[in-house]
């Protein structure tokens, strides 16, 4: 296939990237900087400076191609999570990006259109398996997630293959939260989001990229990627004090997450999110099949 994609050099796009063109793809990545053009290069896609909210633009970018993937994110440091203005930037691309997005793969033609999103969405279920029959229940900092599903379902209803990935807490090479997670896990603090007893969905960026992979082939809907045994907080905590080999001293903050209101929730909330669909689906399976696993590979390599 000749794939664009978007977000090509954030955390699952370093993954990607190389996952797609050894698959055999031909593959166009928005860039910007040249910087970022190089690193795109020297990995064996096409740089395109195009901006994400030029519906016109993108679409004579897109022209040719069979599919678009929209990773496109600005996630805010784990210092700025909780304050609402620190997510502006990335509600304008899962909103106005996502909807430029949408507009000009139609309008080029474009067969099939993959949408990152996440699984915080879901309502908290306790130890109760969620599978994507479970309807959202939504706080502030994820509305903008709404958008962009919504964007891709209208794009698969009238035009092509819309598919919505909604992806754990991504964790591994190239994720800012997880080296400082690490970080703090060598000195000794375990970093615990949520009661201990809270299950937490993640999945590691590489099994993340080849989930991506794997969806340029399946119908439109949406699906869950993420681990096969969701860990509880304590467990994910404890996974990497094991990975790094250091019994912590000090967890938190564990329940206090709560203080920051709503816009902490997806922290907070027990999940426990089932994979199911996408495995049987797409016949995709995560290489770590949970975050001991995980953090001991990225850990173990460097």
């Amino acid at each position: 296939m000749k794939v664009f994609l978007t977000g090509g050099t954030g955390a699952i796009g370093r993954h990607l990237v190389p996952k797609l063109v050894e698959a055999g793809h031909e593959v166009s990545a928005l860039a910007r900087s040249p910087e970022k053009a190089d690193g795109l290069q020297r990995q064996g896609a096409t740089p395109v400076q195009v901006s994400l909210f030029d519906a016109e633009a993108l679409a004579a970018a897109f022209a040719g191609h069979d599919a678009v993937i929209n990773l496109a994110t600005a996630i805010p440091s784990t210092a700025r999570y909780a304050f609402r203005r620190a997510w502006r930037a990335n509600d304008r691309i899962r909103t106005e990006g996502s909807t430029a997005v949408a507009e000009a793969a139609r309008s080029a033609g474009v067969g099939r259109l993959i949408q990152e999103s996440v699984v915080f969405l879901y309502p908290d279920r306790g130890d109760e398996w969620i599978d994507e029959t479970v309807e959202p229940d939504v706080f502030p900092i994820l509305e903008a997630n709404l958008v962009a599903e919504r964007n891709t379902r209208e794009f698969g209803e009238q035009h092509g293959a819309g598919v919505v990935l909604r992806f754990g807490l991504f964790y591994g090479p190239g994720s800012s939260h997880s080296d400082e997670m690490l970080s703090f896990a060598r000195k000794r603090f375990g970093v615990q989001l949520g009661r201990p007893g809270a299950y937490q969905p993640a999945i590691h960026l590489e099994d993340a990229a080849s989930a991506v992979v794997a969806a340029l082939d399946v119908p439109s809907g949406t699906y869950n990627v993420c681990d096969d045994e969701p860990l509880t907080a304590r467990e994910f905590t404890d996974a990497i004090a094991a990975a790094v080999g250091r019994r912590p001293w000090l967890r938190g903050p564990g329940r206090l997450t709560s203080l920051g209101g709503r816009n902490t929730a997806a922290l907070t909330r027990s999940q426990r999110v089932s994979n199911r669909r996408f495995r049987q689906t797409a016949s995709w399976s995560p290489r770590y099949p949970d975050a001991r696993a995980g953090w001991a590979a990225v850990v173990a390599a460097g």
